[in-house]
């Protein structure tokens, strides 16, 4: 905690509120954004977590973007560090304070801690395996997680980005959710993960899957007692990069949001 914390007093907190034209470039699409927060805050977590581990591939996201090459080494790896070191980037850009920093530990191909930091209110979302997901506030005070209750679908709300899948499948899912009391997108894993692993959302469902936007958040989940699978049914593994991603308060629940989404 204290690496990413010094990440984000250095290298983050500085920029928000500040960010300029000359500071935001693009990747793969126009609203696919790189800061220079982005990339001081990765440089400097890579730095200090190399330092800790020093055996680990460390996988940062704007280091696989430079170097796409990295990303087939996660399924190797004896030890990896998985680093998002702004997600939310196009709310970060656009002043919006839903941005957060995302770190999690493989170990031999199974995610066995995760993080998450928000750098404006200060707290983290922290798990291990097999040790529950805990709030942990500004001041140290820990609170354990847990998920919504089981609901009927038509009384559940959920996470949905829409505008990321396919624009031919747009108008079908748009449909299909009108079947949920409320659904919406934050753009940023780290807020979404958040809603989730304490409750106030009951699903999310994701249309890609990167393991720096996902592997940690998927533990904190399950620690918190949540349940999470690919549409197809699949186990999630941090090496992933196609399927879609749903999660929910438990199997009954997951099922009865898949049946929705499968409908047609």
């Amino acid at each position: 905690m204290q690496d990413m914390r010094g990440a984000a007093e250095a290298e983050i907190l500085p920029r928000f509120l500040g960010v300029t034209a000359e500071g935001i470039r693009t990747k793969t699409a126009p609203d696919d954004l790189v800061t220079d927060a982005d990339l001081g805050a990765e440089r400097r977590l890579t730095e200090a977590l190399s330092a800790r581990f020093p055996e680990a591939l460390i996988v940062g996201e704007e280091a696989v973007s430079a170097d796409p090459a990295i990303l087939p080494r996660l399924g190797q790896a004896d030890l990896a560090v998985i680093i998002d070191p702004v997600d939310g980037t196009w709310n970060f850009a656009h002043g919006l304070p839903l941005f957060g920093m995302i770190v999690a530990i493989v170990s031999g191909g199974e995610i066995v801690a995760g993080l998450i930091h928000y750098p404006v209110t200060g707290d983290f979302l922290a798990a291990r395996k097999g040790a529950g997901a805990w709030h942990i506030a500004r001041d140290g005070t820990e609170t354990r997680l847990s998920v919504a209750a089981p609901a009927p679908v038509e009384e559940m709300h959920g996470l949905v980005p829409l505008h990321m899948f396919p624009i031919e499948e747009q108008p079908v899912h748009a449909q299909r959710l009108l079947h949920f009391a409320r659904t919406t997108t934050w753009r940023c894993s780290a807020y979404e993960y958040r809603a989730v692993a304490s409750g106030a959302m009951s699903f999310a469902l994701n249309a890609e899957l990167k393991p720096w936007d996902h592997a940690a958040g998927v533990l904190i989940h399950r620690e918190a007692g949540g349940y999470g699978a690919l549409l197809t049914g699949e186990a999630y593994h941090p090496t992933m990069t196609r399927g879609r991603l749903l999660l929910a308060p438990d199997a009954a629940s997951w099922e009865a949001i898949r049946q929705v989404f499968a409908e047609g």
